[in-house]
């Protein structure tokens, strides 16, 4: 397949659930096939896969943890050999732990180092294992995830909030590499509606979003879905910007 024929493909890593199930079905629906990378949840990708091929799009099932380089290096294989292309790449592939920020002798470090292969390293391994056939396209872009934690401090556990820091920071320096040929732009989504705060918050999770909704200018939290609309447009449109983080949580953190 040469450059310009058929349709745009895309690659979303994480994309079972949340963030990364709502992207890759907004893509789907405006016209992209699309690789659907899980690592576990196989189950929930496969359903993904299913709904895409409602839609009309091809869907590539893609197992990998993208901290395996190893196994990035044969699902971008994969990828090329059923899509022949690649237009745009979502980074949403991360993790987490349960200790609170309160705990730090509890920090275990070993969990310190998975949550910075995941989300760091990961981050950093599949854009550059997909940087050659990202180049081919005339209108390559990437959107990785940061979050407002790595932006503020809040309540997330520390080697969270700082990897996301460091993929701000990461986006920022990809996009002086790459441009002008790709765009890399991050999206630092808000407290979000979902079993990732209802995990973080546990038994306040109710009682604390509604207190954050109260207090956000738009008067909600934020949902995958509204995370998914900024990463497409920044995918599909926004042709002049690169390098940028864009918080999408409501104008909570620009107003308090």
């Amino acid at each position: 397949m040469t450059e310009g024929e058929g349709r745009p493909a895309a690659l979303v890593t994480g994309a079972a659930r949340g963030i990364g199930r709502s992207t890759a079905l907004v893509l789907g629906r405006r016209g992209y096939d699309v690789a659907v990378n899980f690592s576990r949840s196989r189950d929930a990708a496969q359903a993904v896969v299913r709904e895409l091929e409602r839609d009309g799009a091809r869907a590539l099932l893609c197992q990998a943890d993208v901290a395996d380089e190893a196994a990035v290096l044969g699902m971008v294989g994969e990828l090329q050999a059923a899509f022949g292309r690649l237009d745009a790449l979502v980074n949403n592939a991360g993790t987490t732990i349960p200790t609170p920020p309160t705990d730090l002798d509890g920090l275990d470090l070993s969990e310190w180092d998975r949550v910075f292969a995941v989300n760091v390293r990961g981050c950093f391994q599949v854009t550059r294992a997909c940087v050659p056939l990202l180049r081919r396209s005339a209108h390559a872009a990437v959107v990785n995830l940061a979050s407002i934690a790595g932006l503020r401090p809040g309540p997330q556990p520390f080697p969270y909030a700082a990897s996301k820091a460091a993929v701000a920071n990461l986006t920022r320096t990809l996009a002086g590499a790459l441009g002008p040929a790709i765009r890399v732009n991050a999206v630092a989504p808000g407290w979000m509606v979902g079993e990732w705060m209802a995990e973080a918050l546990g038994d306040n999770y109710d009682r604390l979003m509604e207190r954050r909704a109260r207090l956000t200018p738009l008067g909600r939290c934020v949902t995958p879905d509204d995370v998914a609309e900024t990463i497409v447009s920044l995918l599909t449109g926004n042709p002049f910007v690169t390098g940028e983080v864009v918080v999408v949580d409501g104008g909570f953190a620009a107003t308090t």
